[in-house]
């Protein structure tokens, strides 16, 4: 009888055959050691290789100016001679809460700011629920309702100019049709705020409009249903059950606009003509922004201007402070 061949062992051709018993496992070799510490260190180092560029640009970007103008703050800084710096500490501060202007820069800024994020906020939340329901060609709505957002702040700006102008606008033609005295919009006091205010409304509502429909579509349908089940009406549903399911998003849209309004630049200094600057010949509409703007680059200030830019950023911080407090007791009733 003829023995049977010694069964040979099957393995990988690249490692040789796997180990039988009483024998030993092959150590790696020099290319599979160093593939497996480069794969180490890929799933180690890549995630901070990929978010690297970001906090490079928001260093250069964001950290140093916003270092270096709290350090000038502390400084009599002039424009007209950057290289010299005079310590004064916290002088410009303290200057700031004798500056009858500063005082009101920051009125006219929340005055303007109520006056544009408060109906801003309420038609946006009234336009979101009527596109939330079925109508046709919802997608062109939409689309129309950001078009202001991606208007340009000059072309904007300067079409309401026309449009309050004290002799030809149409705002005083169509008073002058039912029988009203024509406004002086751009010397006003309340009706110049009230024009700027109204070029930040036609720009931003759209944009919240679609950011409260995004969080109506989130809400689930059976929630309307068990309402409409209870013989609510469309306004007491909305009532009911949309607007407290949108309060976390509501918070949050009050914070980012109010934000927006403490940083207010663009639209009074082009709607002030020549003089923006000064938000008016009395500034009767001069926000922080363009008080900051004329301290450090009409009186060439940059010691003073940067001392106001920091108080912006205080109450901005001041601002998400109070935010935050109110969306942790929002989760808290839940």
């Amino acid at each position: 009888m003829t023995a049977a061949p010694p069964a040979t062992t099957v393995g990988d051709p690249a490692t040789g055959p796997e180990p039988g018993p009483g024998r030993r496992p092959r150590p790696p070799g020099p290319r599979s050691a160093w593939r497996t510490r480069r794969h180490r260190w890929d799933v180690r180092w890549s995630p901070y290789a990929f978010v690297a560029p970001f906090f490079l640009f928001f260093a250069a970007f964001g950290i140093f100016p916003l270092l270096w103008t709290g350090w000038a703050s502390l400084h009599r800084l002039e424009l007209t001679d950057p290289d010299r710096m005079e310590w004064t500490g916290l002088h410009n501060y303290v200057r700031l809460l004798d500056d009858e202007f500063f005082w009101n820069a920051l009125r006219n800024t929340v005055t303007i700011g109520i006056l544009s994020t408060v109906p801003q906020l309420l038609m946006a939340l009234g336009l979101a629920h009527l596109l939330h329901h079925r109508m046709r060609a919802a997608t062109f709505w939409r689309v129309a309702l950001l078009t202001p957002y991606a208007t340009s702040v000059a072309a904007a700006t300067l079409v309401f100019v026309l449009l309050y102008g004290r002799d030809y606008g149409m705002i005083n033609w169509a008073l002058g049709l039912v029988g009203a005295d024509p406004v002086d919009w751009q010397n006003g006091t309340w009706s110049a705020q009230l024009a700027v205010s109204s070029i930040v409304v036609w720009r931003w509502t759209g944009y919240n409009a679609l950011i409260y429909l995004a969080a109506m579509q989130a809400i689930p349908d059976e929630l309307y249903e068990s309402a409409a089940l209870d013989g609510a009406s469309r306004f007491r549903q909305f009532r009911h059950v949309t607007v407290p399911s949108l309060r976390p998003t509501i918070l949050f849209t009050v914070v980012v606009s109010t934000i927006g309004a403490t940083q207010l630049f663009g639209e009074p200094l082009l709607f002030g003509g020549a003089a923006g600057q000064k938000g008016g010949a009395s500034h009767q509409f001069q926000t922080l922004g363009l008080y900051l703007y004329e301290q450090g680059w009409f009186s060439f200030h940059l010691g003073r201007a940067s001392a106001v830019a920091w108080a912006m950023f205080l109450i901005l911080l001041l601002v998400a402070a109070v935010g935050g407090l109110l969306a942790r007791r929002l989760r808290a009733d839940r």
